[in-house]
């Protein structure tokens, strides 16, 4: 018998959970499918979490942490604020590809039938994103890229871009990839 560390199995959970999501069909995960492939017990994945809401809000919150952390090294790296956008958009494309079961519930599936809270965070999520791109697009205005009313168009058009490959992504069984063609149509849409 292994003994795990605290906060291994937790993370073991975790990493199992979002496997088990990259399953192409999006089957509804229970908390008996995803016990038996970590072969453990039911009430042992709930001494880690106390439901599996909050199993999805762990996942949840390695996005967020993952997402903006990356839009904050991004937007130090870049004071250009068309590049941003650029570099942001590259990025959440690039998340979604390395990571199919995140995907999932980046978009949604994965949380039908689940609390409703998870589809809230996961739409606060997405409001942060297109605040992040209306930031750089302030950037591109001072800079004289971009026309200070086109900002909320433009920050609008970049998140349903982003939304739509993600859906595609994921619609396709994670086949067709986000960031094919992405950089040449993300110059067109900038």
């Amino acid at each position: 018998m292994s003994i795990t560390k605290p906060g291994e199995r937790k993370l073991q959970i975790l990493q199992t959970l979002a496997g088990l999501l990259e399953n192409p069909k999006g089957e509804k995960i229970t908390t008996a499918a995803l016990a038996a492939k970590i072969d453990v017990s039911e009430a042992t994945l709930y001494r880690h979490f106390a439901s599996k809401a909050q199993m999805f809000e762990g996942l949840i919150e390695f996005i967020e942490t993952t997402v903006f952390g990356l839009i904050n090294q991004i937007s130090q790296q870049h004071k250009d604020g068309l590049q941003q956008a650029h570099g942001i958009t590259l990025m959440l494309l690039s998340f979604a590809e390395r990571n199919p079961g995140m995907t999932r519930v980046l978009i949604g599936d994965a949380l039908v039938n689940e609390d409703a809270r998870l589809q809230l965070r996961m739409n606060q999520f997405m409001d942060r994103i297109e605040l992040a791109y209306k930031q750089a697009l302030r950037q591109a205005v001072v800079q004289g890229q971009v026309p200070d009313n086109e900002i909320v168009m433009r920050a609008n058009l970049l998140t349903n871009f982003v939304l739509g490959r993600w859906q595609r992504y994921a619609k396709t069984g994670f086949k067709a990839s986000p960031t094919e063609l992405a950089t040449a149509q993300i110059t067109l849409l900038l």
